[in-house]
C-alpha cells in the first residue's frame, strides 16, 4: 500500500514492527506467570499451580523453536490456559497441574493430526516404503515437515541416488518433473559445486547421476535435504551402504559444512514415531546440524527415549562427521602427498571416479570413426604451424 498509494503515508505516519519472540529471562518468565493469572481471573478459571505455569512456559519455548526464547503469540497461550482449566474441571480437580496442561496439548494435537496418523498407517502397512534397519547403497532417510495451517509434523522421506559413467552431471528428478522449488534446486546445484571441489581437482569428472525423493507427489521446498542427497550420491559412487536406522537433516554448502534448518523438532519427532512403531533397536536416531542444538524443544517421550538410550541425536558441523555415523568407514584426511588413507570413503570415491573416467574414455574411443581420429591427430599440427607462422 505504501508503494502504490501516495495517501497511505499521509494517513499512517508511524510504522512499527512487532516481534514474535522475546528473550527467555527470569523476568519474562515471571511476566508469563502473571499473564496466565490474568487470563484465569478474567475468565473465572481454576487456579494454576507452579508446575502448570512452568509447563506453559516450556510450551511457549517450543512454539518459539528456541531454548532461549519465548513466543509473543499470547492468543495461543491464552487458549491453552482456558483449555487446561476445562480439562481440570471435567476431571473434577480443583487445581490445574502440569499433567492437565499436557492433556490439553495432547487434545489439541489430536484434533489436528488426522493426516499425520494416516501417513503413519501407510508406513506401518508398507505402502510408503521406509526402512529403519539395515544398510543400503545409494539410499538414505531424509526428513520433511508438513504444514497444515497452524499444525506441523515431520516424517522421514526416502532419498535415492543412481550414478554411472557419463557427462550428464547430477539430474534432479524433482526439478525435471517440475516438483522442485527454487531453493531445492539451489541445494542440488551446490552439490555439484562440492563434488567438483572435492573430487575434480586432479581429473575431470565423468559422472552422471540421478536424485529423487521416492513416493513424493507434492512440490519439494527448501534445501534441508541437501546433506542427505549428497550422502546418497557418495554412497552410490563408492558402493558403500548407508545405515537406514539413522536419518539426517541439514543443508550443505560448497565447503561441505552442515548448515541450520527449520522444523528440527518436528523432524526428529517424526522419525522417532516411525522407529517406535517398528520397534527400537537402540541404534536409531537423527543427525542434525550443530547450529540447531539451541532449537531442540522435544516432547517428553522423545527425551525419555534419549535418556534410556533407545533413541539418539547427533549434532555435526561437516559432512565428514556424518560419514562414520552412517557407514562403516571414515571420511579420511588428506595426507601430505595429496592422497587419502586406503579404505577411507574419500579414497574409495576417488578410485571409483577414476574408473568412471576410464570407462567413459574407452567408450568414446570405441565409438569414434577412423577418419575422425586422423582429423584429430592432424588438427594440433595445423594449429601449431599457424602459431609458429
Amino acid at each position: 500500500l505504501r508503494s502504490n498509494d501516495d495517501d497511505f503515508t499521509k494517513l499512517f505516519k508511524v510504522r512499527a514492527e512487532f516481534a514474535t519472540l522475546m528473550e527467555r529471562s527470569p523476568e519474562n518468565e515471571r511476566e508469563y506467570g502473571l499473564f496466565s493469572k490474568s487470563v484465569v481471573m478474567e475468565n473465572n478459571l481454576l487456579p494454576f499451580d507452579k508446575s502448570a505455569v512452568a509447563r506453559i512456559i516450556e510450551h511457549s519455548a517450543h512454539l518459539a523453536g528456541d531454548q532461549n526464547k519465548l513466543t509473543t503469540r499470547f492468543g495461543k497461550i491464552s487458549d491453552l490456559v482456558c483449555e487446561s482449566s476445562y480439562w481440570a474441571t471435567k476431571s473434577g480437580a480443583e487445581l490445574v497441574t502440569a499433567s492437565t496442561v499436557e492433556q490439553a496439548l495432547e487434545a489439541s494435537i489430536y484434533r489436528s493430526n488426522l493426516i499425520e496418523e494416516r501417513i503413519q498407517e501407510l508406513i506401518d502397512q508398507g505402502t510408503i516404503l521406509i526402512d529403519v534397519t539395515g544398510s543400503i547403497i545409494g539410499q538414505i532417510n531424509a526428513l520433511s515437515v508438513y504444514l497444515l495451517g497452524d499444525y506441523e509434523f515431520g516424517r522421514p522421506t526416502r532419498v535415492t541416488a543412481i550414478t554411472y559413467p557419463g557427462k550428464a552431471g547430477i539430474v534432479d528428478i524433482e526439478r525435471q518433473a517440475k516438483l522442485g522449488g527454487a531453493l531445492h534446486t539451489k541445494g542440488v546445484l551446490i552439490l555439484s559445486g562440492y563434488l567438483n571441489s572435492q573430487y575434480g581437482q586432479t581429473m575431470p569428472l565423468s559422472l552422471s547421476a540421478s536424485l529423487t525423493f521416492e513416493q513424493s507427489y507434492d512440490e519439494i521446498q527448501g534445501d534441508s535435504a541437501s546433506a542427505a542427497e549428497l550422502l546418497a550420491l557418495l554412497s552410490s559412487i563408492s558402493q558403500v551402504p548407508l545405515r537406514q536406522d539413522r536419518a539426517i537433516t541439514g543443508s550443505i554448502n560448497q565447503l561441505g559444512q552442515i548448515q541450520a534448518i527449520g522444523g528440527v523438532n518436528e523432524k526428529i519427532e517424526g522419525f522417532y514415531t516411525v522407529c517406535k512403531s517398528s520397534g527400537f533397536t537402540g541404534e536409531q536416531g537423527v543427525i542434525i546440524p550443530r547450529s540447531n542444538q539451541r532449537n531442540l524443544m522435544l516432547k517428553d517421550p522423545v527425551l525419555q527415549a534419549v535418556k534410556e538410550g533407545k533413541f539418539h541425536i547427533w549434532a555435526i558441523e561437516s559432512i565428514d562427521e556424518a560419514i562414520p555415523l552412517l557407514t562403516a568407514t571414515q571420511a579420511g584426511e588428506r595426507q601430505a602427498n595429496g592422497s587419502y588413507p586406503a579404505g577411507s570413503l574419500t579414497q574409495i570415491i576417488l578410485d571409483r571416479l577414476t574408473e568412471f573416467n576410464r570407462i567413459f574414455l574407452a567408450a568414446n574411443k570405441s565409438t569414434t570413426k577412423p577418419g575422425e581420429n586422423e582429423q584429430k591427430e592432424n588438427k594440433p599440427e595445423v594449429e601449431n604451424n599457424n602459431a609458429n607462422t
